[in-house]
Formats: structure tokens, C-alpha cells, sequence
């Protein structure tokens, strides 16, 4: 984390701590754990200095969206959620049982926060792309939507069909974080963003585990433009 200062570090290990000890909670079979946790620092970040929604605005329309299309593994995205006091920590230690509202994949009937149902690969950008034509269709511009995509899903042509449809419309409210831990096969690994730019979005590529890269690119203004940022992490069978 070079460049942050000693409390902002500080900080940041405080807040992972907790939130791994909120993950810690979740225990069983089929957990995903390094989908989870290439997900952790990047989560946290927009949940707690980026994202506008709270518990208490998470019907609102003016609020942001996050659309988690990586929905297998999601027990960082529970961490976070419960952190953010979006539902009680205690529904945690129930993840994936049978009347648990925490299933492997998020259900957004279920899941007090989630915007979506996913975990069936390359789902969740055409929908963001959705999202935000039906934010424009309502007169709803200040809104923001994030998705957040694994590398892996770059594989599935319904994702490049919307790169291709959302730079050429100029959807500025679309924000994409692709977490990218090496596991594409054919989705340009290692060089994402050139897959973005070349379709007129604006993008960054940073640290994925890098509290103060990951703000800065989030918070990068890009007029008239999608904005995606890759997050690289540590390949995901190292």
C-alpha cells in the first residue's frame, strides 16, 4: 500500500480484520473462498467511501446500485453488507443451510442490500448496462451503477456485447470493477482494460489490494464515458 499514510493503513487492517472475522463466521461446503476473498479490499472500499446506499435509502431511488455479478462465493459481500449494518451479523454462522437467507448465491429476495440474483457467469454487466437506460428512461442521472465482474467473465459474449453497446451511448452512470486474480481463458487476461478502451471507456488498471489506488480510481471523474477499473489480486491457484 505504498503511498498511504500510517493511520489511513492503520485503518485499512482494522477494518480487513473485522471483516474477516466476519467471514470467518460463514463455515461449510462449496464456499468459493478465493472468489470471496479476491473481492474483500475492493467491497469494503466502495461500501464504505464510495457507494451512496445505506440500510436506511437501500429502496431509495436516487440511490446508487451495486449489482455483484461475481455471485459465486459471496461471502465477502456478506461481510460487507453485515458490517454495514445491512442485516444482523448473527445471520452469518447460517450461510448456505437450508433456511438460511445467505445462499451461495445471492438472492435479492432474500438478501436485505442486493440489488440482483446472480452467480450465473456473465449476467451481471448486460444488466447493469439495464440498469442505467432504465435510470436515463425515468430521468434519473445522478444515480450511479457499479458491477463488479470476476476476470473469468470476460469469457462470455454477452459482457463484450455490452462493452461494445455502453461506449459508443456514452453511459457515464455505468461503473465496472473487474477483479482480475489470472483466471480468464480467453478474456485478454492481464490486459483488460485495453478490451474497455478500445470500445470508449475510460480505464485504469490498479492494485486490487491497495485501499488508496482503489478510491482514486473509483473516484476518477470520466465525462461522457463508462468507467471501468481493473483490480488485480493474486492469481487465483498461487
Amino acid at each position: 500500500m505504498s503511498g498511504m499514510t500510517n493511520t489511513t493503513v492503520t485503518s485499512a487492517r482494522a477494518d480487513l480484520g473485522e471483516l474477516n472475522r466476519l467471514m470467518a463466521l460463514m463455515t461449510g461446503d462449496e464456499k468459493h473462498g478465493p472468489a470471496a476473498t479476491s473481492t474483500l479490499d475492493a467491497l469494503w472500499v466502495l461500501y464504505d467511501r464510495v457507494l451512496r446506499v445505506s440500510p436506511e435509502s437501500a429502496a431509495a431511488p436516487g440511490r446508487d446500485r451495486f449489482l455483484l455479478s461475481k455471485g459465486h462465493g459471496p461471502m465477502a459481500y456478506y461481510a460487507v453488507l453485515a458490517a454495514k449494518g445491512f442485516f444482523a451479523e448473527e445471520l452469518l454462522p447460517g450461510f448456505g443451510s437450508y433456511d438460511s437467507p445467505l445462499g451461495h448465491h445471492p438472492d435479492r429476495l432474500l438478501v436485505p442490500g442486493a440489488e440482483i440474483g446472480s452467480g450465473s457467469l456473465g449476467h451481471g454487466l448486460p444488466l447493469a448496462v439495464g440498469s442505467v437506460l432504465g435510470l436515463r428512461a425515468q430521468g434519473l442521472t445522478d444515480p450511479r451503477v457499479w458491477v463488479l465482474i470476476g476476470d473469468a467473465e470476460l469469457d462470455e459474449g454477452s459482457n463484450h456485447e455490452a462493452i461494445a453497446y455502453a461506449g459508443p451511448a456514452g453511459l457515464e452512470q455505468l461503473h465496472t470493477l473487474v477483479i482480475d486474480n489470472s483466471s480468464a481463458t480467453f478474456g485478454r487476461p492481464g490486459g483488460i482494460a485495453a478490451r474497455f478502451e478500445v470500445a470508449g471507456w475510460s480505464a485504469e488498471t490498479v492494485d486490487g489490494r491497495d485501499h488508496e489506488a482503489l478510491y482514486a480510481a473509483f473516484t476518477r471523474p470520466h465525462p461522457g464515458r463508462p468507467r471501468v477499473v481493473v483490480a488485480r489480486v493474486e492469481p487465483k491457484n498461487a
